[in-house]
């Protein structure tokens, strides 16, 4: 474990709470030390059955530690425990979030908006769908094959039809399958994604806004876990540029500050671009209230009670981090991308391994395959790996992708391969990657007996 500033810090800024209420009549806790101190030391072994999520060496899944300020300030907002529901239940927990979200939509070029933060990316798609379905009812939602598996499953509770659209050999939803799809008519949405899950592929959007002013439908983007990458988006692939530039004309938008923005779970985010959507929410005010200043966040929100605490502790970290492109925010981006380009560097120049037919990584997920001869013995061999690096303390990720991605062929004569995924989404993981590799290699070797 590092050292870690947050208990002193905590210790002192919860002083400074105390102070703001210092004139209420004191109040005792009815709490035994003793047995709460035998509960947690018994919470701390338990929580030692996990991956070390918070070190460099764990390059598997989506886990990114929050920032210690975003720790330190969730702890303290639960000395008070508000609930973002009413402006009763969290009067400076509501303003913070309400201010930490219009800088999120300033991200994406934004000047108006309606948004709020909710309990996961899940739910935050969940309203994005909602009410796309109330603003086409009967209307077919599409995705990408590749797009996050949520949007079917919700689009099913929310009674829609739901259809997917093919991806290319880099993840990305196929134009043309799309237009195919959009010329049997009765399209309602199109969920474009900016980041896959599996490889951080990034859908054409400008391309899909074409098509909109074609055939009419709204754009929905799910950049749950790609969408802080517009802080760098100069440095990214010239496709991947002209989509995330392309988001200021989306309908709506999530994004997922418990990700890159490195906040604690959960803490997601849905945003849209016109403010008057919030008449098909239950509510009792007028119109206007919706796109006035003050907005009562209970009733621009599918969801009830939500925890004040995130909206505090994403505020605290948008005050030290600012969401600018030269800021210490998009610097840790840049890192992170710069480690996977690198990774898959190394990877493509070793025999051992073989990359995506073609196209380096949009963000910061690398995926490769092990050249094994046929898909079954690859991933075999791939799972052999996965578990030798994890005895060596680096935690990688499995994941199943297309034969063809990888190999000359077809789509039709393609089969399933499981392959190593690593997201290098921690900044330190640049540092880190001449150990990263040193433990790969070393894995590699016992696997193959080399």
């Amino acid at each position: 474990m590092t050292t870690d500033p947050v208990p002193e810090l905590l210790r002192r800024a919860t002083e400074k709470l105390e102070a703001e209420f210092a004139a209420l009549p004191e109040h005792s806790i009815d709490a035994d030390a003793g047995a709460m101190a035998e509960v947690l030391a018994s919470v701390a072994h338990r929580l030692g059955d996990n991956y070390p999520y918070f070190h460099p060496l764990y390059a598997g899944q989506m886990l990114k530690p929050p920032h210690p300020v975003a720790r330190a300030a969730y702890a303290l907002a639960m000395n008070i425990n508000p609930n973002n529901h009413s402006r009763d239940g969290g009067r400076a927990s509501s303003a913070m979030e309400i201010e930490a979200v219009g800088e999120i939509a300033r991200m994406f070029g934004w000047s108006e908006h309606l948004g709020h933060l909710t309990s996961s990316g899940t739910f935050a798609n969940l309203e994005a769908l909602w009410v796309a379905g109330e603003l086409a009812p009967g209307r077919r939602i599409l995705a990408s094959e590749q797009a996050h598996f949520t949007h079917k499953r919700i689009s099913a509770v929310l009674k829609l039809d739901f259809a997917t659209v093919e991806s290319d050999a880099r993840g990305r939803m196929r134009l043309d399958a799309l237009e195919a799809e959009l010329r049997k008519g009765n399209v309602g949405t199109v969920v474009v994604t900016l980041g896959t899950t599996a490889i951080g592929a990034v859908d054409q959007l400008d391309e899909v806004l074409n098509l909109k002013a074609r055939y009419g439908f709204r754009v929905h983007v799910d950049a749950a876990y790609g969408g802080y990458f517009r802080l760098i988006v100069g440095d990214l692939d010239e496709e991947a540029r002209r989509a995330y530039l392309a988001a200021v004309d989306a309908d709506s938008l999530v994004i997922d500050p418990h990700k890159h923005g490195l906040q604690p779970y959960g803490c997601g985010c849905v945003l849209f671009r016109d403010p008057a959507v919030g008449r098909l929410f239950k509510h009792d005010s007028p119109y206007t209230y919706f796109t006035s200043k003050e907005l009562h966040l209970g009733e621009i929100s599918l969801e009830c009670s939500r925890a004040g605490a995130a909206a505090v502790a994403l505020w605290a970290t948008q005050q030290l981090l600012p969401l600018t492109p030269g800021g210490a925010l998009a610097e840790g981006l840049r890192s992170s991308r710069s480690a996977a380009l690198e990774l898959d560097r190394r990877v493509r120049a070793d025999s051992r391994f073989g990359g995506l037919t073609y196209g380096t990584p949009q963000l910061d997920i690398v995926v490769w395959k092990s050249n094994a001869g046929d898909s079954e013995r690859a991933s075999a061999l791939a799972q052999r790996i996965f578990k030798a690096c994890a005895a060596r303390d680096l935690h990688l990720a499995l994941v199943q992708l297309p034969q063809f991605w990888f190999e000359p062929v077809g789509p039709a004569e393609s089969k399933p391969v499981t392959c190593l995924r690593s997201v290098l989404m921690k900044p330190e993981h640049a540092v880190w990657l001449d150990r990263i590799w040193e433990r790969l290699r070393a894995a590699c070797g016992e696997v193959l007996g080399e």
